[in-house]
């Protein structure tokens, strides 16, 4: 587990650089485009992933934006071969937008009831 947050929290320094550094343009086109990797042998499953990427939440020297965290959590996902959908949300009044990560139609790294509460900008 300890290897897992690591690349975790690896994948998270990766996309807040790339926000950082080439924007949320450059970031939604590397979703856009990023395969999902071969399913191992030994295959960990989504809730094993994403409970490494909210631990390294924890160690992040800074609070992680939903965006940042679902973005990486939905790169690592496909690194360990989950077609992992990384979904924008935003709720009308009071304006609020999310962030968060499906696979196969089911939320894996929030609460289960978000598509209540947001209306869907995007899928990538």
């Amino acid at each position: 587990m300890q290897v897992l947050v690591i690349e975790s929290w690896f994948t998270l320094l990766f996309v807040d650089s790339m926000l950082r550094l080439c924007g949320f343009k450059t970031l939604h086109g590397l979703l856009h485009q990023r395969e999902v990797g071969q399913m191992k042998k030994w295959g960990l499953s989504t809730e094993a992933l994403s409970q490494a990427m909210d631990l390294a939440c924890v160690f992040y020297f800074r609070q992680a934006s939903p965006l940042e965290r679902s973005a990486a959590a939905a790169l690592l996902l496909r690194r360990h071969g989950w077609q992992a959908d990384l979904i924008l949300g935003v709720q009308i009044f009071p304006y609020e937008s999310f962030a968060w990560v499906e696979v196969e139609g089911r939320i894996v790294n929030d609460q289960p009831n978000l598509l209540e509460i947001y209306q869907v900008l995007e899928r990538c």
